[in-house]
């Protein structure tokens, strides 16, 4: 929602994961690795979707809180030696007070404060990853010319532009500019991947909201539907994830690996089936 903009960090971050909460609103997971964001934030509850991103990528989590199912499978977790958060009393944590702001909107940490503690605990060490995504920095044909993609997820509008001066997609979110706090600047990939998974409702309750909502479980494990854009081109293909420790992988139609363009990428995640994903052609020369 608006009053969460603008987030600070995203910019920093090598991946971006958004994701459907509760109530149609969505959540951003951010992996950071060759870039520090200070601050980063601000920092919300952890969602089942999150304990499978730190697996795919060896790597920390730091989150707010969580719904207590949740949060005991956070402990019971194989990367709960790098997790950190106030859900277990830890510190790197600090708040902004803003009267416009609820206070879930005003925890704050740092890359750099979050490095630290997990190498007081000896934890702060390069990823083991179990393979890849595949990358390729020459263009990538034949795709389909794509200039403008948008998602609706009910509770949140997603636009992307394609700027053909640098290669990169700038994003509008309900309308506006979606800015980095830290530096004004609006938000801008380089890989745009609208990955569908199922989606399941269980019964975990996150809040009891208009009757209450509860807790999403976003399967992304086996293999699914994805749509790439880069380049202002569109390609379509699968994903594939088979190992709870590895990362995700991507081939075309033909089971071709299907490469990335080198630099930041986003993830929309959406349900399979998903019907309100809009694209503009590029015009005709």
């Amino acid at each position: 929602p608006p009053i969460v903009r603008p987030q600070a960090g995203l910019n920093s971050a090598d991946l971006v994961f958004e994701h459907l909460a509760e109530g149609n609103v969505t959540r951003f997971t951010a992996v950071f690795y060759t870039h520090d964001a200070d601050p980063v934030g601000s920092v919300r509850s952890g969602r089942l979707i999150d304990l499978e991103i730190p697996r795919m990528y060896d790597a920390a989590f730091a989150y707010s809180g969580s719904a207590g199912p949740v949060r005991l499978m956070f402990r019971d977790s194989p990367f709960f030696d790098r997790i950190v958060s106030p859900d277990f009393a830890h510190g790197g944590f600090y708040r902004v007070p803003d009267p416009a702001k609820a206070v879930e909107h005003t925890l704050f940490t740092s890359t750099y404060t979050l490095r630290a503690i997990l190498e007081q605990r000896g934890q702060n060490a390069p990823p083991r990853l179990h393979g890849s995504m595949a990358f390729r920095a020459a263009p990538l044909a034949p795709g389909t010319p794509v200039t403008q993609l948008e998602l609706d997820y009910g509770g949140t509008y997603v636009t992307w532009v394609y700027n053909g001066s640098n290669g990169r997609y700038t994003r509008w979110t309900d309308g506006e500019p979606h800015l980095d706090a830290n530096t004004g600047a609006q938000l801008s990939f380089r890989n745009i991947i609208v990955l569908a998974a199922n989606h399941v409702e269980t019964d975990i309750l996150e809040d009891t909201v208009a009757g209450g909502h509860h807790s999403i479980q976003i399967q992304v494990w086996g293999t699914g539907p994805v749509s790439i854009f880069r380049d202002g081109q569109r390609f379509d293909g699968r994903w594939r994830r088979d190992d709870p420790d590895a990362p995700l992988t991507f081939t075309d139609l033909d089971g071709n690996v299907l490469p990335l363009a080198p630099g930041n990428s986003f993830f929309q995640l959406v349900p399979i089936g998903f019907d309100r994903l809009l694209v503009q052609p590029a015009p005709e020369p």
